[in-house]
Protein backbone atom coordinates (compact mmCIF):
# COMPACT_ATOMS: atom_id res chain seq x y z
CA UNK A 1 0.00 0.00 0.00
CA UNK A 2 2.73 2.49 0.92
CA UNK A 3 4.56 1.79 -2.36
CA UNK A 4 1.73 3.50 -4.26
CA UNK A 5 2.08 6.78 -2.34
CA UNK A 6 4.21 9.58 -3.86
CA UNK A 7 5.51 10.93 -0.54
CA UNK A 8 8.31 9.25 1.40
CA UNK A 9 6.70 6.80 3.88
CA UNK A 10 8.48 4.85 6.64
CA UNK A 11 6.98 2.13 8.86
CA UNK A 12 8.88 2.08 12.16
CA UNK A 13 8.66 -0.67 14.79
CA UNK A 14 8.71 -0.31 18.57
CA UNK A 15 12.53 -0.37 18.61
CA UNK A 16 12.66 2.58 16.18
CA UNK A 17 13.90 0.26 13.45
CA UNK A 18 12.76 0.48 9.82
CA UNK A 19 10.11 -2.17 9.20
CA UNK A 20 9.24 -0.98 5.68
CA UNK A 21 9.80 1.98 3.35
CA UNK A 22 8.39 2.91 -0.04
CA UNK A 23 10.49 3.76 -3.14
CA UNK A 24 10.28 7.53 -2.48
CA UNK A 25 11.76 7.01 0.99
CA UNK A 26 14.57 4.82 -0.33
CA UNK A 27 15.38 7.44 -3.00
CA UNK A 28 15.50 10.18 -0.39
CA UNK A 29 17.68 8.10 1.97
CA UNK A 30 19.80 5.71 -0.16
CA UNK A 31 21.52 4.22 2.93
CA UNK A 32 18.17 3.14 4.42
CA UNK A 33 18.06 -0.56 5.35
CA UNK A 34 15.09 -2.49 6.69
CA UNK A 35 15.72 -3.88 10.15
CA UNK A 36 18.24 -1.17 11.03
CA UNK A 37 17.58 1.83 13.33
CA UNK A 38 16.16 4.82 11.47
CA UNK A 39 18.77 7.04 13.16
CA UNK A 40 21.51 5.44 11.03
CA UNK A 41 20.06 6.96 7.87
CA UNK A 42 18.04 9.96 9.03
CA UNK A 43 20.17 12.67 10.66
CA UNK A 44 17.25 14.67 12.00
CA UNK A 45 17.19 14.90 15.83
CA UNK A 46 13.82 16.70 15.94
CA UNK A 47 12.16 13.97 13.88
CA UNK A 48 13.77 11.16 15.89
CA UNK A 49 12.79 12.78 19.21
CA UNK A 50 9.20 13.17 17.99
CA UNK A 51 9.19 9.52 16.87
CA UNK A 52 10.19 8.40 20.37
CA UNK A 53 7.39 10.44 21.92
CA UNK A 54 4.80 9.09 19.47
CA UNK A 55 5.79 5.47 20.18
CA UNK A 56 5.50 6.14 23.91
CA UNK A 57 2.38 8.33 24.04
CA UNK A 58 0.42 7.16 21.01
CA UNK A 59 -0.29 10.76 19.93
CA UNK A 60 0.40 12.13 16.43
CA UNK A 61 3.14 14.76 16.10
CA UNK A 62 4.73 16.92 13.41
CA UNK A 63 8.41 17.86 13.09
CA UNK A 64 10.49 19.90 10.64
CA UNK A 65 13.57 18.44 8.99
CA UNK A 66 16.04 20.64 7.08
CA UNK A 67 18.61 18.90 4.88
CA UNK A 68 21.59 21.20 4.26
CA UNK A 69 23.62 19.23 1.68
CA UNK A 70 24.07 19.06 -1.26
CA UNK A 71 21.41 21.79 -1.40
CA UNK A 72 19.07 23.04 1.28
CA UNK A 73 15.76 21.16 1.41
CA UNK A 74 12.85 21.37 3.85
CA UNK A 75 10.58 18.51 4.88
CA UNK A 76 7.64 18.27 7.25
CA UNK A 77 7.44 14.91 9.03
CA UNK A 78 4.00 13.72 10.10
CA UNK A 79 4.44 10.92 12.63
CA UNK A 80 1.34 8.87 13.49
CA UNK A 81 1.04 5.93 15.88
CA UNK A 82 0.06 2.52 14.52
CA UNK A 83 -1.80 0.32 16.95
CA UNK A 84 -2.76 -3.21 15.89
CA UNK A 85 -4.10 -5.70 18.41
CA UNK A 86 -1.60 -8.44 19.12
CA UNK A 87 1.38 -6.44 17.83
CA UNK A 88 3.86 -4.09 19.52
CA UNK A 89 3.31 -0.34 19.04
CA UNK A 90 4.62 1.04 15.75
CA UNK A 91 4.57 4.34 13.88
CA UNK A 92 4.24 5.66 10.35
CA UNK A 93 6.33 8.63 9.18
CA UNK A 94 5.26 10.61 6.11
CA UNK A 95 7.66 13.25 4.79
CA UNK A 96 6.16 16.16 2.86
CA UNK A 97 8.59 18.14 0.71
CA UNK A 98 8.27 21.85 1.53
CA UNK A 99 11.34 22.88 -0.48
CA UNK A 100 9.62 24.50 -3.44
CA UNK A 101 7.09 26.37 -1.29
CA UNK A 102 9.86 27.71 0.97
CA UNK A 103 11.96 28.76 -2.00
CA UNK A 104 9.04 30.61 -3.58
CA UNK A 105 8.38 32.39 -0.29
CA UNK A 106 12.02 33.39 0.08
CA UNK A 107 12.30 34.44 -3.57
CA UNK A 108 9.33 36.77 -3.25
CA UNK A 109 10.84 38.47 -0.22
CA UNK A 110 14.32 38.69 -1.79
CA UNK A 111 12.97 39.95 -5.10
CA UNK A 112 11.05 42.79 -3.47
CA UNK A 113 14.01 43.80 -1.26
CA UNK A 114 16.65 43.60 -3.98
CA UNK A 115 14.58 45.10 -6.76
CA UNK A 116 13.44 48.04 -4.67
CA UNK A 117 17.03 48.79 -3.61
CA UNK A 118 18.64 48.47 -7.04
CA UNK A 119 15.87 50.20 -8.98
CA UNK A 120 15.74 53.22 -6.70
CA UNK A 121 18.80 54.95 -8.24
CA UNK A 122 17.85 54.67 -11.94
CA UNK A 123 14.25 55.58 -11.17
CA UNK A 124 15.39 58.68 -9.28
CA UNK A 125 17.61 59.62 -12.25
CA UNK A 126 14.76 59.18 -14.72
CA UNK A 127 12.45 61.30 -12.58
CA UNK A 128 15.05 64.04 -12.35
CA UNK A 129 15.64 64.11 -16.10
CA UNK A 130 11.91 64.12 -16.84
CA UNK A 131 11.41 67.09 -14.52
CA UNK A 132 14.36 68.91 -16.15
CA UNK A 133 13.00 68.28 -19.65
CA UNK A 134 9.62 69.57 -18.56
CA UNK A 135 11.20 72.66 -17.01
CA UNK A 136 14.59 74.35 -17.67
CA UNK A 137 15.54 72.17 -20.67
CA UNK A 138 12.15 72.37 -22.34
CA UNK A 139 13.47 74.44 -25.27
CA UNK A 140 17.10 73.23 -25.26
CA UNK A 141 17.59 70.67 -28.09
CA UNK A 142 21.17 69.76 -27.05
CA UNK A 143 20.22 69.12 -23.42
CA UNK A 144 17.15 67.20 -24.49
CA UNK A 145 19.22 64.92 -26.76
CA UNK A 146 21.81 64.29 -24.04
CA UNK A 147 19.23 63.63 -21.33
CA UNK A 148 17.23 61.28 -23.55
CA UNK A 149 20.40 59.26 -24.20
CA UNK A 150 21.06 58.94 -20.46
CA UNK A 151 17.42 58.03 -19.83
CA UNK A 152 17.70 55.28 -22.45
CA UNK A 153 20.80 53.87 -20.70
CA UNK A 154 19.06 53.89 -17.30
CA UNK A 155 16.00 52.16 -18.77
CA UNK A 156 18.17 49.48 -20.37
CA UNK A 157 19.94 49.00 -17.04
CA UNK A 158 16.60 48.45 -15.28
CA UNK A 159 15.53 45.97 -17.98
CA UNK A 160 18.78 43.98 -17.55
CA UNK A 161 18.32 44.02 -13.79
CA UNK A 162 14.76 42.69 -13.96
CA UNK A 163 15.79 39.99 -16.47
CA UNK A 164 18.65 38.84 -14.21
CA UNK A 165 16.44 38.83 -11.12
CA UNK A 166 13.84 36.73 -12.89
CA UNK A 167 16.51 34.32 -14.16
CA UNK A 168 17.95 33.93 -10.67
CA UNK A 169 14.48 33.33 -9.21
CA UNK A 170 13.73 30.60 -11.76
CA UNK A 171 17.05 28.87 -11.05
CA UNK A 172 16.53 29.00 -7.28
CA UNK A 173 13.02 27.62 -7.62
CA UNK A 174 14.41 24.46 -9.25
CA UNK A 175 17.66 24.29 -7.28
CA UNK A 176 16.74 20.95 -5.68
CA UNK A 177 15.97 19.35 -9.08
CA UNK A 178 19.17 18.13 -10.67
CA UNK A 179 19.07 18.22 -14.52
CA UNK A 180 20.22 15.00 -16.18
CA UNK A 181 20.14 15.60 -19.96
CA UNK A 182 23.57 14.91 -21.53
CA UNK A 183 25.20 18.15 -22.72
CA UNK A 184 28.22 18.28 -25.05
CA UNK A 185 30.44 20.76 -23.20
CA UNK A 186 33.11 20.64 -25.90
CA UNK A 187 30.76 22.00 -28.56
CA UNK A 188 29.11 24.42 -26.13
CA UNK A 189 32.40 25.99 -25.01
CA UNK A 190 33.60 26.28 -28.62
CA UNK A 191 30.33 27.97 -29.64
CA UNK A 192 30.42 30.46 -26.74
CA UNK A 193 34.05 31.36 -27.42
CA UNK A 194 33.39 31.84 -31.14
CA UNK A 195 30.58 34.30 -30.40
CA UNK A 196 32.71 36.27 -27.91
CA UNK A 197 35.94 36.55 -29.96
CA UNK A 198 34.78 39.83 -31.62
CA UNK A 199 33.97 41.33 -28.20
CA UNK A 200 37.44 40.39 -26.93
CA UNK A 201 39.15 41.82 -30.02
CA UNK A 202 37.20 45.08 -29.68
CA UNK A 203 38.65 45.54 -26.20
CA UNK A 204 42.20 44.61 -27.29
CA UNK A 205 42.23 41.15 -25.73
CA UNK A 206 43.27 37.85 -27.24
CA UNK A 207 41.27 34.69 -26.53
CA UNK A 208 43.30 31.47 -26.17
CA UNK A 209 41.19 28.31 -26.26
CA UNK A 210 42.24 24.80 -25.20
CA UNK A 211 39.28 22.38 -25.24
CA UNK A 212 39.36 18.62 -24.71
CA UNK A 213 37.19 16.59 -27.12
CA UNK A 214 34.03 14.67 -26.24
CA UNK A 215 33.35 16.15 -22.82
CA UNK A 216 29.78 15.35 -21.78
CA UNK A 217 28.01 16.36 -18.57
CA UNK A 218 24.46 15.83 -17.31
CA UNK A 219 22.74 19.20 -17.23
CA UNK A 220 20.61 21.94 -18.75
CA UNK A 221 22.22 23.26 -21.94
CA UNK A 222 20.81 26.79 -21.71
CA UNK A 223 21.85 27.19 -18.07
CA UNK A 224 25.36 25.87 -18.72
CA UNK A 225 25.67 28.23 -21.70
CA UNK A 226 24.76 31.07 -19.31
CA UNK A 227 27.59 30.02 -16.97
CA UNK A 228 30.20 29.84 -19.72
CA UNK A 229 29.07 33.09 -21.31
CA UNK A 230 29.01 35.01 -18.01
CA UNK A 231 32.51 33.90 -16.99
CA UNK A 232 34.11 34.66 -20.37
CA UNK A 233 32.28 38.00 -20.67
CA UNK A 234 33.40 38.98 -17.16
CA UNK A 235 36.99 38.22 -18.07
CA UNK A 236 36.66 40.39 -21.19
CA UNK A 237 35.06 43.26 -19.26
CA UNK A 238 37.22 43.25 -16.13
CA UNK A 239 40.33 41.19 -16.99
CA UNK A 240 42.21 43.81 -19.00
CA UNK A 241 45.65 44.39 -17.41
CA UNK A 242 46.73 47.81 -16.19
CA UNK A 243 49.53 49.48 -18.12
CA UNK A 244 50.81 48.42 -21.52
CA UNK A 245 50.95 44.65 -21.02
CA UNK A 246 49.01 42.71 -23.71
CA UNK A 247 45.73 41.36 -22.42
CA UNK A 248 44.89 37.71 -22.87
CA UNK A 249 42.19 35.35 -21.68
CA UNK A 250 42.79 31.61 -21.55
CA UNK A 251 39.74 29.33 -21.73
CA UNK A 252 40.30 25.64 -20.98
CA UNK A 253 38.14 22.54 -20.74
CA UNK A 254 39.65 19.32 -19.43
CA UNK A 255 38.14 16.11 -18.12
CA UNK A 256 38.92 13.28 -15.75
CA UNK A 257 37.13 9.99 -15.23
CA UNK A 258 34.47 11.73 -13.14
CA UNK A 259 34.80 15.49 -13.62
CA UNK A 260 34.67 18.11 -16.36
CA UNK A 261 36.69 21.21 -15.45
CA UNK A 262 36.08 24.51 -17.24
CA UNK A 263 38.29 27.49 -16.39
CA UNK A 264 38.70 31.09 -17.50
CA UNK A 265 42.00 32.79 -16.69
CA UNK A 266 42.93 36.43 -17.30
CA UNK A 267 46.06 38.50 -16.63
CA UNK A 268 44.15 41.52 -15.37
CA UNK A 269 44.56 43.55 -12.18
CA UNK A 270 43.35 40.70 -9.97
CA UNK A 271 41.03 40.72 -6.96
CA UNK A 272 41.93 41.47 -3.35
CA UNK A 273 41.48 38.49 -0.97
CA UNK A 274 38.79 40.17 1.12
CA UNK A 275 36.48 40.42 -1.92
CA UNK A 276 36.73 36.83 -3.17
CA UNK A 277 34.38 35.14 -0.64
CA UNK A 278 31.65 37.69 -1.42
CA UNK A 279 31.86 37.79 -5.22
CA UNK A 280 28.91 35.41 -5.67
CA UNK A 281 26.60 37.39 -3.38
CA UNK A 282 23.72 39.22 -5.03
CA UNK A 283 24.63 42.76 -6.05
CA UNK A 284 28.14 42.56 -4.57
CA UNK A 285 30.63 44.49 -6.69
CA UNK A 286 34.36 45.10 -6.18
CA UNK A 287 34.09 48.41 -8.06
CA UNK A 288 30.48 49.63 -8.23
CA UNK A 289 31.16 52.46 -10.69
CA UNK A 290 33.16 50.29 -13.10
CA UNK A 291 30.60 47.51 -12.98
CA UNK A 292 27.67 49.81 -13.74
CA UNK A 293 29.62 51.59 -16.48
CA UNK A 294 30.10 48.23 -18.21
CA UNK A 295 26.43 47.31 -17.88
CA UNK A 296 26.80 44.94 -14.94
CA UNK A 297 23.85 44.23 -12.65
CA UNK A 298 25.80 42.60 -9.82
CA UNK A 299 23.91 39.33 -10.36
CA UNK A 300 26.09 37.52 -12.92
CA UNK A 301 28.22 35.50 -10.52
CA UNK A 302 25.24 34.81 -8.25
CA UNK A 303 23.51 33.26 -11.27
CA UNK A 304 26.66 31.27 -12.10
CA UNK A 305 26.91 29.98 -8.52
CA UNK A 306 23.29 28.85 -8.38
CA UNK A 307 23.41 27.12 -11.78
CA UNK A 308 26.61 25.28 -10.81
CA UNK A 309 25.06 24.29 -7.48
CA UNK A 310 21.94 23.00 -9.24
CA UNK A 311 24.20 20.84 -11.43
CA UNK A 312 25.92 19.50 -8.26
CA UNK A 313 29.16 21.15 -9.32
CA UNK A 314 31.64 23.50 -7.70
CA UNK A 315 32.79 27.06 -8.48
CA UNK A 316 36.21 28.24 -7.29
CA UNK A 317 37.90 31.64 -7.67
CA UNK A 318 41.67 32.12 -7.40
CA UNK A 319 43.13 35.61 -7.60
CA UNK A 320 45.46 38.14 -6.04
CA UNK A 321 46.17 41.81 -6.80
CA UNK A 322 48.34 42.11 -9.90
CA UNK A 323 48.15 38.35 -10.61
CA UNK A 324 44.99 38.08 -12.69
CA UNK A 325 42.11 35.76 -11.82
CA UNK A 326 41.05 32.17 -12.50
CA UNK A 327 37.38 31.19 -12.37
CA UNK A 328 36.98 27.42 -12.38
CA UNK A 329 33.81 25.32 -12.68
CA UNK A 330 33.90 21.60 -11.86
CA UNK A 331 30.96 19.49 -13.08
CA UNK A 332 30.18 15.76 -13.14
CA UNK A 333 31.56 14.18 -16.30
CA UNK A 334 30.04 11.65 -18.68
CA UNK A 335 32.95 11.69 -21.10
CA UNK A 336 32.48 9.62 -24.23
CA UNK A 337 35.58 8.20 -25.90
CA UNK A 338 36.28 9.45 -29.41
CA UNK A 339 36.00 5.91 -30.80
CA UNK A 340 32.43 5.69 -29.51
Amino acid sequence: MIDTLPEAIFLIDAGERVAAANPSARTLLPTLREGEPLARSLRAPDVLDALGRVLESGRTEKALWIERLPVECWFEALIAPLRVEGYAPAAVIALRDLTEARRVERMRADFVANASHELRTPLASLLGFVETLQGPARDDPKARERFLGIMREQTQRMARLVDDLLSLSRIEQHLHLRPDTPVDLTMLVAHICDTLVPMAEDTGLSLEIDIAPNVITPGDRDELARVLENLVENAIKYGRPDGGEPGKIRVTLVTTAREAIFSVQDNGPGIAPEHIPRLTERFYRVDVGKSRAKGGTGLGLAIVKHIVLRHRGKLTIDSAPGMGAVFRVVLPSLRVDAEA
